[in-house]
């Protein structure tokens, strides 16, 4: 789970504690004359901080420049600090040891207004609070980086990764640790998950395992008016809402031609199938499955096989479950029923009989998973040509973010993959 994150203090909520420890027994600190430190007054910390901030009417701060708070004169300290502006932004900051300065880490939104809240102690250790407020100028440059979520809103297979589309590139791993710390990923029940930049204008997100069943996920960004380089300021993002279905995996054994579908970890059903003949094996790995489509005329003509030749087919398929957008589905193939279960006949899709793949097709959905093991196929590619993600192992997957790692181990890859549309 991805959260709007903010610095306390280090100091912060361990005052009293050390000041009755000082004090010896019989004294109270920090609080009210009942003894409960909640119940003291907090006094006006005017007169005990220094702000960074412009005063005057009019003023506006420079969202380049960091906040800084500073505790002035003997024996007082800063506890806490808390910035945020007026869409829900909070700022991060970092505290020094002694209390003595708090400063912003994280990047301030330009056009926006800031609400500060800054909790002190004196050297009595009575409580103080002062609110500040803040106003940001607008970005002298205009040109903005928008963003575009997928997949579209709905209920998908617990596979379905999260997409960010940016719409002009972001090459500097500084500039991209910018963008990828505002996209936020929320997830009820929570998840371990991290973005992934497979191009210069494409991100993914993925938990470390699968989405749990049943799960609600929001996508945001914050980085509307932040800056991202002197050239580019953070743009606009609209909010993405989905759901996950049921855990629906489809692990097709190559070897023994059975693809086994698992419903929530429980077996539901066993088809004997057809794989890749040799020279057209089918790619071992996770996919996730694209689409569904009743009908798909398939010719050999589009994966490259010349007219005419033994290998070639112009065919008219039913109930096609497509998992690679270069043309991998499972489908009904009734002219090879009598090779199903047995041997592997086809030119790289898994084939079934046609109930058997009506039934496949009725009970799979978008974003579920389907696996093939024990093929002597090339292994499932991690982005190029579909949704391979999770064919990354986790470790590997975390090199791929600009806030874990400066040389992702996975090349980014090209789309060209989509131009090769059908197997059979």
């Amino acid at each position: 789970m991805s959260t709007n994150v903010f610095s306390r203090g280090a100091g912060a909520g361990v005052g009293c504690t050390l000041l009755v420890a000082a004090l010896g027994a019989g004294v109270t600190a920090c609080g009210g004359a009942d003894g409960n430190p909640l119940a003291a007054s907090p006094y006006d910390a005017a007169d005990q901080i220094t702000f960074s901030g412009p005063t005057g009417a009019g003023k506006k701060a420079d969202p380049d420049k960091p906040l800084e708070i500073t505790a002035e004169g003997s024996g007082g300290r800063i506890t806490d600090v808390t910035a945020v502006d007026s869409a829900g932004r909070y700022v991060s900051g970092e505290l020094a040891a002694d209390g003595g300065r708090w400063h912003s880490t994280s990047p301030l939104a330009a056009g926006a207004h800031y609400t500060i809240r800054v909790s002190t102690e004196n050297g009595d250790g009575a409580p103080g609070r002062k609110v500040l407020t803040l106003d940001t100028s607008k970005p002298k440059a205009q040109k903005r980086l928008n963003i575009s979520f997928g997949p579209e809103a709905g209920t998908y297979g617990v596979g379905e990764p999260i997409t960010a589309t940016l719409d002009q590139p972001v090459r500097d791993n500084a500039q991209r640790a910018v963008v990828e710390r505002a996209l936020k990923v929320e997830s009820t029940p929570a998840v371990t998950g991290s973005w992934y930049w497979v191009d210069d204008k494409q991100l993914h997100y993925r938990p470390q395992d699968y989405w749990p069943a049943g799960a609600t996920i929001e996508v945001h960004s914050n980085l509307e008016d932040i800056k991202i380089s002197d050239r580019l300021w953070g743009g606009t993002a609209k909010p993405l809402t989905i759901t996950t279905g049921d855990r629906v995996v489809a692990l097709t054994d190559a070897a023994t031609h059975q693809l086994t579908v698992f419903k929530n970890d429980e077996k539901i059903k066993q088809i004997p199938v057809t794989t890749g003949k040799p020279g057209f094996e089918t790619r071992n790995g996770v996919k996730v499955v694209l689409a569904k489509q009743y009908f798909v005329r398939m010719k050999s003509s589009t994966v490259g096989i010349a007219e005419g030749t033994s290998d070639s087919y112009d065919l008219p398929v039913y109930y096609a479950t497509r998992v690679t957008w270069s043309g991998e589905f499972v489908h009904a193939a009734p002219w090879s029923v009598g090779s199903q279960g047995y041997a592997n006949v086809s030119h790289g899709c898994t084939g079934m009989s046609t109930a058997n793949a009506k039934w496949f097709f009725d009970n799979i959905h978008e974003g579920d998973l389907v696996q093939v093991v024990n093929s002597k196929g090339q292994p499932m590619e991690p982005f190029a040509n579909g949704f391979g993600d999770w064919n990354l192992p986790w470790q590997k997957w975390l090199q791929g973010s600009a806030l874990t790692s400066t040389a992702p181990d996975a090349a980014p890859q090209t789309n060209e993959a989509r131009l090769r549309p059908q197997s059979l």
